[in-house]
């Protein structure tokens, strides 16, 4: 059992966050308030950053084990992500989001606090571990922002009967082209952006998941479920980039792929534990 007692640390960044978020929504052209929100978001990410130090200190071991220790690193990468993502592209509603669903993760740790055990079952007593874990939270953070864009944009679509035309996505300073000159929509470049990067951490994962299981299990691949729904998600965010090298002027489309994919990323990192073949499987150290 550990000795740091998480709820001070959860409980104050989950205020910070709110906070922040009331902040940049008040603050209008007010600089002061809204420095001040930059301020209160980004202390929340530091306190939550601390205290999984902290957390990894006292145990003794990286708190990547249970299924609500990954939930700390997403609720740590999500409002990073969201908040770099808003300074690059000044996109505010990304930083909302991301900030409410890292209240959420936090608000479910803190309801289903769990057991921090200190002790890590030989298969993970590897070089592997933390690596394969982090990139895999990382790109699942990365992914759970585009999928938001994806979700806004679909909605626009079909409920506010709005379409996806380039006069609505086009960025503040100007019309992103593609590769031969064309004027891409904002929110597809945006959606582009950010599955490139969550697809090539996805990547990283699997490689680094196949080296972990040859060094544990003697074979780099047993189309173990995890691995199988692992393999079907890297799958589905290949055949989006596909589909917008292929089709770079289509919108609706895409927004389904890319919406279809985070459903398959779901069940990738917590679904497949309900399903009956997961009683035989070797990833059920992370339930």
């Amino acid at each position: 059992m550990m000795n740091l007692d998480p709820t001070p640390y959860k409980a104050l960044a989950i205020g910070m966050w709110a906070l922040g978020m009331f902040l940049f929504l008040s603050a209008g052209k007010r600089r002061t308030v809204t420095l001040l929100a930059h301020a209160t978001f980004l202390s929340g990410i530091l306190v939550l950053a601390g205290f999984t130090w902290m957390l990894w200190m006292d145990l003794g071991r990286p708190p990547m084990r249970t299924l609500g220790e990954t939930r700390l690193w997403y609720a740590l990468f999500l409002p990073a992500i969201g908040y770099t993502t808003y300074i690059r592209w000044n996109y505010k509603w990304i930083l909302h989001y991301s900030g409410v669903m890292a209240i959420v993760f936090l608000m479910i740790n803190l309801m289903r606090p769990g057991v921090y055990d200190r002790d890590l079952m030989p298969a993970l007593q590897s070089i592997w571990f933390v690596p394969h874990v982090i990139v895999y939270m990382f790109a699942y953070a990365v992914l759970a922002v585009s999928a938001i864009v994806a979700v806004k944009g679909l909605w626009l679509y079909y409920f506010e009967k709005q379409a996806l035309s380039l006069s609505r996505f086009l960025p503040v300073l100007g019309p992103e082209t593609d590769a031969d000159g064309k004027v891409v929509p904002w929110s597809m470049q945006l959606a582009d952006n950010l599955v490139y990067i969550g697809l090539g951490f996805l990547t990283l994962g699997l490689l680094f998941g196949a080296l972990w299981g040859k060094e544990a299990w003697g074979h780099y691949w047993m189309w173990d479920p995890k691995e199988t729904w692992a393999f079907l998600t890297w799958i589905m965010y290949l055949a989006y980039v596909h589909y917008r090298h292929h089709r770079p002027r289509q919108v609706v489309g895409p927004l389904w792929v890319l919406s279809m994919a985070f459903i398959v990323l779901m069940i990738c990192w917590f679904g497949v534990n309900y399903l009956p073949s997961a009683a035989n499987s070797v990833h059920t150290y992370t339930g």
